[in-house]
């Protein structure tokens, strides 16, 4: 008849935070092996890709690793991939221009209406 075992830590349920593997030891007893879960990579905020040069790690030992580890040597690194932080930057800089554009085509707007009423003035008389 097999073995019967039992869990060795106090979670006495079947969940997913407690999943074990059956190993036989030396002495030949069937023992159970607690798994912990695998952790998932970290993915860029915008476009859901994984991130190069982050390691995967569970939360914990994340908080534990050196910050140069976490990152990367970059505006946003850890955060978004190198194609977002482009995209971000040039839609940035793009919404900048078209402001300065808004104000030229205003402020020559306001300056050829005086201009135009003044030639009409002059030809009327």
């Amino acid at each position: 008849m097999a073995q019967r075992l039992t869990y060795r830590k106090r979670n006495p349920y079947n969940t997913r935070s407690n999943k074990v593997k059956i190993v036989k030891t030396p002495g030949g007893k069937l023992t159970y092996q607690h798994i912990t879960k695998t952790p998932s990579r970290v993915k860029c905020g915008g476009c859901e890709q994984f991130l190069p040069g982050i390691p995967s790690l569970r939360p914990r030992q994340f908080a534990t690793l050196s910050k140069p580890k976490k990152t990367v040597q970059r505006a946003y690194g850890g955060v978004y991939c190198g194609i977002c932080v482009r995209e971000r930057i040039v839609r940035a800089f793009l919404v900048e221009e078209q402001k300065i554009v808004k104000k030229v085509v205003k402020t020559n707007a306001q300056s050829t209406p005086k201009a135009e009423k003044s030639k009409k003035k002059a030809s009327k008389k």
